[in-house]
């Protein structure tokens, strides 16, 4: 299990962290969690929200994720609440200028958007790149979950210089951390956030929903069910002990009503935490 204890941080080195919605679906809590059955609960409808993530100080401008393109969303019919192109306006973020872009994983709603911002650089787990551009990515378990054309821009950013690759864990800056996890996928990783309100660790789809660590319910899709047990209690010491202030799910409805809601252009949209004056 990686070492995730908190180092002290100057005020300098925080953040504000905007989380932005983009679209949702609905599903079945069948169809969410792997092998349901065993839980003796009875099925119910279950709503689904995707979001992108944005970490800023005066310093500095990351964006965590892209989304799911067009593409992507409508072949496997998600419902856009905002167009990528409006969504990613909304939350301040410009394609042609953003320099830095942190991919948590290579599934269609996380690098959806890539070729949108062809002068940024990503940082991803290099087991995560090396899987989805490996022999197993095209079984039908994994396969569903991406699109090759988006792989294909990843790849043709790593041709051009413009990724790094990273394995357990990495400082991208000072007061924030990508943390490989695995579970989800072979290089799933987190992000741990300092910022005003504690340290945010931003779980992605290490954590679609709350209650997957909360009860030990992991998600229907995984490459490693171990890893992602391993995940859940990691983010349950992290949260008891009090090294993290807050979890950010991956895709939890819930999600935005936990954190102070956003104003102005993601108002409906958005919600913030640390947000500095």
């Amino acid at each position: 299990m990686p070492d995730a204890s908190i180092p002290v941080q100057k005020d300098t080195d925080r953040y504000e962290i905007t989380i932005v919605k983009y679209g949702t679906r609905k599903a079945t809590r069948e169809g969410v969690y792997l092998n349901y059955h065993v839980y003796d609960e009875a099925d119910a409808e279950i709503g689904m929200d995707y979001f992108f993530w944005v970490i800023r100080n005066g310093d500095r401008e990351i964006l965590v994720d892209t989304g799911f393109s067009r593409k992507g969303g409508d072949a496997r019919k998600r419902t856009f609440v905002l167009e990528p192109e409006d969504a990613f306006a909304r939350a301040g973020i410009d394609p042609a200028t953003t320099p830095e872009i942190v991919l948590t994983h290579g599934h269609f709603d996380h690098i959806g958007n890539i070729a949108m911002f062809p002068r940024a650089h990503f940082t991803i787990a290099r087991s995560e790149y090396d899987f989805w551009t490996g022999p197993n990515a095209h079984q039908k378990l994994f396969h569903h979950s991406i699109e090759d054309s988006e792989i294909a821009d990843l790849t043709a950013a790593v041709d051009e210089g413009r990724v790094s690759f990273f394995s357990g864990e990495i400082e991208i800056a000072p007061g924030i951390r990508l943390i490989e996890v695995g579970g989800h996928t072979p290089g799933q990783a987190i992000v741990l956030v300092e910022t005003d309100e504690g340290t945010v660790l931003l779980a992605s789809d290490a954590i679609h929903y709350y209650e997957e660590y909360e009860k030990d319910m992991p998600f229907t899709s995984v490459a490693d069910i171990v890893g992602m047990y391993d995940t859940f209690r990691l983010v349950r010491e992290l949260v008891a002990s009090g090294d993290v202030a807050h979890v950010v799910s991956g895709h939890d409805p819930s999600t935005l009503s936990r954190f102070t809601p956003a104003t102005g252009a993601l108002e409906g949209y958005g919600a913030t935490i640390g947000a500095r004056s």
